[in-house]
């Protein structure tokens, strides 16, 4: 006997997948918590060693603002014009007494140290280790580091540059404008500089080393970069020439530039693999520096303890699937031979032998329950062969009475072939196999056409039977008389005296004679039909103030009447139309039937039927017909001679 789908397969199978997702999100929570904890280490690492370095790089800077304001101190306090040699003493010592200084100067204005010289600006700078002498022989006037604090009248760092004629090396200049008080009027007269080789930046920046990939780098305030791994960056490009079409990356560079603080995820060209970036401004000279964390090696222990828990959790996996084997087995062998049995029994085996009894536990009981089962069900089934023929014999006649009850009604198209003036078309729908609705025309001479609908109280085959009565009724009467109120009215009495049901039934009876287009109508409780006439909106027709027949016997029905114009229509419906539910119980109501209405002008009555119906159809989707429904629509197309 196959093992698919048995008790012991299925109790191992929940028992290991639930094992399977305790063990899913224990891992899942253990690497997300983890990771959560690690990420937080290496944000907080991250400020710690930005803050680290951008304060060692700060003091070197802000030493090096000393060192030009301490140069400018006497420079200012007395116009230095007694001695060239005091400014190179000044010079000298600020060069060989500052590490970090690679070189230093004064540019003065043309002709402001000397009424001969257009051009004086004595240079001290450091070239392999020793201290060296210069005058800078190029015109420094239009140079950043000359017109920037010029123009702002206040100290600046200037953007790296390679000076080729003075350092020839790549530096940054610090550079304050010197002026002299004459008058109590101050007037510019020079800018004393200290330059900085940018290799020890480099060499600083470097030397930071995260993992294996990880590494920093240092843009400038324009973006230019100052130190990177790459040395073809250097400046050379800036981290936006870098970014371009890469939105995170051009997000950071802006926040870097605007002196910003941050520590963001990144992935992109930039850096090629998963990381963080962590950056933060120099105070100094508004410079930025970046960090990157690579996020795969950071994470690799993570990973890596994740691995041997999940190796760990399947060696358990493992265990417990062949622990929970043996128990479910040991469980399920005293069913299998009456499940067995009970296969034989489902395959219509009455006398399949079932297992003995040897104790009176869980399988002894249900040993027990199969045989009163057994028994049972061999009654069970003789009864419903018995009901099941009974059924199959109501269902005949109740097929047999709706071929009837659709018989009583007109179902060919068009019935009167060779008369012109009108066009006329009906549908019947029944909600169960017979309903009591009904509709019904037929001419009462050569000029006069009966056309009637109507809708019984309740369904099935009472509704019917009432329908029968209530259209022969009416067609007895009709011809007696062209007036419809005379006709209701005796089939009004007529079915009040002989209704112990107390049922009733909705009448429209209506008259149009063919040739003028008059119609005499009376309306006896139904749904108000509706005209249809070109270029009109939809209009009910007025009430003739009927009730219900079968209700009241003396009640005394009036009628009313108009007059058609060539292509106007009246479309006569029982209540299923507008009481049709959708789903959620709503009703299709008489505005959307009048919505419908608009656009059948030009239409010919079976079309516009057709439109009635698959609008109502659309609105009800899936939802079970509630009602019988019928539809009657009758064309005066005009008299013809």
């Amino acid at each position: 006997m196959s093992t698919k789908g048995s008790i012991e397969t299925r109790l191992a199978l929940w028992i290991l997948i639930s094992v399977s997702i305790i063990i899913a999100l224990s891992l899942g929570y253990n690497y997300t918590f983890s990771k959560k904890l690690i990420i937080k280490e290496i944000e907080l690492n991250a400020k710690e060693t930005l803050k680290a370095t951008v304060n060692r790089m700060d003091i070197i800077f802000f030493s090096m603002e000393k060192a030009v304001k301490t140069l400018s101190i006497p420079l200012e306090n007395k116009r230095v014009r007694s001695s060239k040699e005091d400014i190179l003493f000044l010079l000298k010592r600020i060069v060989e007494g500052n590490r970090e200084v690679y070189g230093s100067t004064v540019a003065f204005e043309p002709y402001a140290f000397d009424p001969r010289l257009r051009l004086f600006a004595p240079y001290y700078y450091k070239y392999k280790g020793k201290l060296r002498f210069k005058y800078i022989p190029y015109n420094y006037f239009a140079w950043e580091w000359y017109m920037v604090p010029k123009l702002l009248h206040r100290a600046v760092w200037v953007e790296p540059y390679f000076d080729k004629d003075a350092g020839g090396i790549v530096m940054s200049t610090y550079s304050v404008p010197l002026y002299i008080t004459e008058n109590a009027r101050k007037e510019f007269y020079a800018i004393a500089t200290v330059d900085i080789s940018l290799k020890w930046l480099q060499n600083m920046v470097s030397s930071i080393k995260i993992g294996r990939s990880g590494y920093g780098f240092l843009i400038s305030k324009k973006g230019t970069f100052v130190t990177h791994p790459n040395s073809n960056f250097i400046m050379r490009k800036t981290i936006f020439d870098v970014a371009k079409k890469d939105k995170a990356l051009s997000s950071i560079a802006l926040e870097m530039i605007r002196g910003k603080t941050g520590f963001v995820h990144y992935s992109g060209p930039f850096v090629k693999k998963p990381c963080w970036i962590a950056y933060s401004p120099l105070r100094s000279n508004g410079w930025s520096l970046g960090i990157i964390f690579p996020q795969q090696e950071l994470l690799e222990d993570v990973k890596t303890l994740n691995r041997r828990i999940l190796f760990i959790s399947m060696l358990g996996f493992l265990f417990l699937m062949l622990v929970i084997g043996l128990i479910a087995k040991g469980i399920t062998r005293p069913l299998r031979s009456l499940a067995e049995a009970a296969d034989r029994i489902a395959q219509g085996d009455w006398n399949a032998p079932l297992p003995p009894v040897r104790h009176e536990d869980e399988v002894g009981k249900l040993t027990h329950a199969f045989e009163r089962m057994m028994t049972s069900l061999k009654q069970y089934f003789n009864d419903l062969k018995e009901t099941t023929a009974a059924k199959e014999k109501i269902e005949s006649e109740l097929r047999i009475a709706r071929d009837i009850q659709m018989g009583l009604v007109p179902k060919i198209f068009p019935p009167f072939p060779d008369r012109k003036e009108f066009d006329i078309y009906a549908v019947l729908e029944p909600a169960r196999e017979v309903g009591g609705d009904f509709y019904d025309f037929y001419f009462i001479d050569d000029e006069h056409l009966c056309f009637v609908v109507g809708d019984v109280s309740g369904k099935g085959v009472p509704a019917s039977l009432f329908m029968a009565v209530t259209k022969t009724l009416i067609k007895s009467d009709v011809h007696e008389s062209t007036d419809p109120a005379a006709i209701i009215t005796r089939v009004n009495q007529d079915l009040v005296q002989d209704n112990p049901s107390m049922m009733f039934v909705t009448i429209f009876l209506g008259m149009l004679n063919v040739k003028t287009g008059r119609v005499v109508f009376c309306n006896g409780g139904h749904n108000p039909p509706y005209l249809v006439r070109p270029g009109e909106p939809p209009m009910q027709l007025p009430s003739t103030h009927g009730m219900a027949l079968g209700v009241a016997e003396d009640f005394v029905y009036t009628s009313k009447e108009m007059v058609l114009q060539p292509r106007d229509s009246l479309i006569v419906y029982t209540d299923g139309v507008t009481e049709a539910m959708d789903m959620r119980n709503n009703l299709y109501g008489e505005q959307r039937l009048e919505s419908v209405l608009k656009k059948v002008s030009s239409a010919s009555a079976k079309e516009t039927i057709e439109l009635i119906l698959s609008d109502v159809k659309d609105f009800t989707t899936t939802a079970s017909q509630s009602d019988d429904i019928t539809l009657l629509t009758l064309k005066f197309m005009g008299g013809h001679e």
